[in-house]
């Protein structure tokens, strides 16, 4: 004789089949790659959806405004970069497909003499520099003539340490790995 399976039980595991669904069902989409295809536009349409009423308006999001003219560097400097430091930098590997090869450099010795040793790798892997730590525009063209094929910018290096987990410079980031 076989036996049925028991009602109340079974109701209870369908449910729970999919909550885990359920707990991603307000999570936002997030587009990874676009393949083309039609939109889904029409079908959102069709729906008519109508704007939730218990949650409150949200205030428009400010557009920044661009300047009528553009701040030139020298208004950008000095550009100091507390958290990062010249120094040795360990060589580690990371996962970052499509980085454009850029490099994180100082007005400093060390990274003057790391510019010079590695201008020709740096102009062929098309790499950028970021200039973390610089004083004054003297010091930034000066960096700039040791290496005139490698766009040099001077940028706030502190939220980029952070991610990198970087300490020091003179360091080059490409899409597989950190080095000196």
């Amino acid at each position: 004789m076989k036996k049925k399976p028991h009602l109340p039980l079974w109701g209870l595991l369908v449910p729970l089949a999919g909550l885990p669904l359920a707990l991603y069902a307000s999570e936002p989409l997030i587009v990874v790659k676009e393949r083309g295809g039609m939109s889904a536009l029409p079908y959102y349409e069709a729906l008519n959806l109508q704007p939730r009423t218990n949650t409150p308006a949200q205030p428009p999001i400010p557009t920044p405004q661009v300047p009528a003219t553009p701040a030139d560097e020298a208004t950008m400097l000095p550009v100091r970069s507390a958290k990062l430091t010249p120094g040795t930098v360990a060589r580690r590997v990371i996962e970052a497909p499509g980085l454009r090869p850029f490099v994180v450099v100082g007005d400093d010795e060390a990274s003057q003499a790391w510019l010079r040793r590695h201008a020709a790798s740096l102009r062929e892997r098309g790499a950028v520099g970021l200039v973390v730590n610089v004083e004054t525009i003297q010091g930034l063209a000066r960096m700039r003539a040791m290496v005139p094929d490698v766009p040099l910018a001077p940028v706030a290096g502190d939220d980029l340490a952070e991610r990198l987990g970087l300490r020091h410079y003179p360091a080059l980031i490409t899409a597989t790995g950190i080095e000196q």
